[in-house]
């Protein structure tokens, strides 16, 4: 069980150039934006425009802040993410276009490798205490909020965008909230040999 500091967070340009990126954790460690087996992170889109694309990954966008964003995908339905939709999944490698409700977010992407890892996302309200399960061999969670408390070993605080990573042989953990908060829980996987992913 491990405690990712929001303050520690690495920022770097998108991979478009259009933007920053701030990388709350990537696998294998030190992985760069083209041979990562899963990332996760945080990006402020200020304006609409072209997404980066990303060649046999798939993503998942959940809106921390701000109104919403609108997501045009090439041969697609669009689609509208806000804060209180649930996070929307798509491939990372087909053209996607951008538009901003009303102003500028800030969003979290998780992305994993097709053919090679999974992953889910959950967005949770929770004011009373919560029992989440280990058991997937990467489990985070995200509070958006702060003042969480975790037991299960030693008592553990998560701050405002602080992430908890739990392994597959870590205990279920219990989350105490101070307050009514949001929680992202993502969970990864990864496939056998051969085996692709179905999204």
């Amino acid at each position: 069980m491990r405690v990712l500091k929001a303050s520690e967070y690495r920022s770097m340009p998108w991979k478009n150039g259009g933007g920053v990126t701030t990388e709350i954790t990537v696998s294998p460690a030190g992985a760069g934006l083209d041979d990562f087996d899963w990332r996760i992170s945080m990006a402020r889109v200020e304006s609409g425009g072209p997404f980066s694309q990303f060649a046999g990954i798939d993503r998942t966008l959940a809106v921390l802040e701000g109104e919403g964003i609108v997501l045009d995908l090439a041969g697609r339905p669009s689609a509208t993410v806000t804060k209180t939709s649930a996070p929307f999944a798509f491939p990372a490698d087909v053209s996607t276009e951008a538009a901003l409700i009303a102003g500028p977010i800030t969003d979290l992407n998780v992305m994993t490798r097709r053919g090679r890892m999974t992953h889910t996302v959950q967005r949770l309200h929770i004011s009373d205490p919560l029992e989440i399960r280990a058991g997937a061999e990467n489990t985070l969670i995200l509070s958006l909020d702060g003042g969480i408390t975790i037991s299960g070993g030693l008592p553990t605080h998560l701050g405002a965008l602080d992430t908890l990573l739990l392994g597959p042989d870590d205990a279920d953990v219990l989350i105490k909230p101070a307050h009514d908060t949001t929680l992202f829980v993502i969970r990864i996987n990864g496939l056998a040999s051969g085996i692709s992913a179905n999204h």
